[in-house]
């Protein structure tokens, strides 16, 4: 069976690199499923959970939005972060949730709400990436997807 080539690539480093069967990703629209074959995209993600399948195992990456290609069965996302399951720090998640919601529930006049927003948003999504790892360990962090 065909494979794609499948990258996810930060500023900092090449996050995941490798030949996988199907990449699942949280597109602005919608969930994406990339198989091989696919048809060329470009488009935006949202903060969320990558899912990539090879061999039967699914690894689960958290992205914080950027931007994903298809093209000749490569697939490239570019964001601004991403951590794989295992990377996730939960007590910075929940630090990080506990101030977007003090911050949200304080609304100081200088507050930018669309920041604060979008921070409880990753937040969250950080805490339920990892909240699935821990309750079914060596799934590689992805369940039911």
């Amino acid at each position: 069976m065909p494979k794609l080539k499948f990258e996810i690539v930060t500023a900092e480093r090449v996050v995941y690199s490798d030949d996988v069967d199907v990449v699942i990703a949280p597109g602005i629209e919608g969930q994406l499923g990339i198989l091989p074959s696919h048809a060329p995209l470009l488009t935006m993600l949202q903060p969320g959970e990558v899912v990539v399948r090879k061999a039967g195992e699914e690894t689960a990456i958290f992205v914080s939005g950027g931007f994903l290609e298809v093209m000749q069965n490569r697939v490239t996302v570019l964001a601004d972060v991403a951590e794989r399951v295992e990377e996730i720090d939960i007590a910075r998640a929940e630090e990080a949730k506990r101030r977007a919601e003090e911050g949200l529930r304080l609304r100081p006049p200088e507050m930018d709400l669309a920041a604060a927003e979008a921070a409880l948003r990753r937040a969250m999504v950080r805490l339920k990436i990892a909240e699935r790892k821990k309750k079914r360990p060596g799934s590689g962090g992805a369940q039911g997807l």
